[in-house]
Order: C-alpha cells, then structure tokens, then sequence
C-alpha cells in the first residue's frame, strides 16, 4: 500500500509541476504579446513624430510657390488634425494595453496587435507617399526658383524681391 501512495504522489507532483510549467509559460507568451504591443505602439508613435516633422519641414518649401498652387499645396499639408487624430487614437490603445494588457486573453492582445499593425503599415505607407511627393515638391520649387533668377530683372515677378513694383 506504501508503494501505491508513492506512485500516487509522484503521479500529484508530476502532475501539479506540469501545471505550473503550462501556467508561467502561458504567462511568458502573454507577457511576449504584451511587449511586442507595446514597441508597435512605439513604432506608431515615432512614425506619427516624424510624419508631423516632414510636414512642418515643407511648410517653408510650400511658402515659396505662387498663388493657387502654394495655397493648394498648404492645404494638402495641413494634415494636423489627421496627426491629432491618430495620436488620439494612438493613446486609446495605450490607455487600452494598461487598462486590459495584463488581463486580456491572447486572442484579445493579438486583435489590439493587429489593429495597430494595420495603423502602423497604412502610416508607414503615407509617410513614404508624403516623403515622395515632399521631394518632388522640393526639387521643383528648386527648379522653379533657379529659372526665376535666371529671367531679366524686367521680368521678374515683384515677389522675388528683384523686380518690378506694381
């Protein structure tokens, strides 16, 4: 009878360390989860800081073209509220992750990951647009300018500071 205890409490003890280990691995996993959460949350975040930075750098750019076209280019610039707004819905996941990230389940920490997976792809995406267009704005304003200070002074434009006066 002595043998059957034995067994039966190594089986206990087999079975109660198998528990625990399937316990702090499920916490591991989830506390991984959780982390990579919080860096896409960074990533978003820098992203947002940088895409706010580059439209701020064009402003100047944009300040040098002419009429319609300079108005039409700033317009297409202001894109802070659409910053704001992604900043906003940024700290709602965050205020999320500290709210819920250490009781959520898996499924409910990879929903919260694939959702700021999917704002950080599409912020990735317009910011290398921004980048593209931002460029191509700068080389033609660059070019533009050149060609100004190229023409007789007769015919430059009085907001060049060399021409004319009205």
């Amino acid at each position: 009878m002595d043998f059957g205890f034995s067994t039966l409490a190594l089986v206990a003890f087999v079975l109660l360390a198998a528990g625990v280990g399937i316990f702090y691995r499920g916490r591991r996993v989830r506390e991984r989860r959780l982390r990579e959460l919080l860096d896409l949350a960074d990533a978003v975040q820098i992203l947002l800081a940088r895409a706010s930075e580059r439209m701020t750098a064009w402003r100047s750019v944009v300040g040098r073209l002419a009429g319609d076209l300079g108005s039409g280019a700033q317009q297409a610039l202001d894109g802070e509220p659409l910053i704001r707004e992604a900043k906003r819905d940024l700290l709602q996941h965050r205020l999320w992750i500290q709210s819920n990230g250490l009781r959520a389940t898996r499924l409910e920490l990879d929903d919260a990951r694939a959702a700021l997976q999917r704002a950080h792809n599409r912020l990735a995406e317009q910011l290398a647009a921004l980048e593209s267009a931002g460029d191509a704005l700068t080389q033609a304003t660059d070019a533009a300018h050149e060609a100004a200070l190229r023409e007789p002074a007769s015919l430059r434009r009085a907001t060049d500071g060399d021409g004319p006066q009205a």
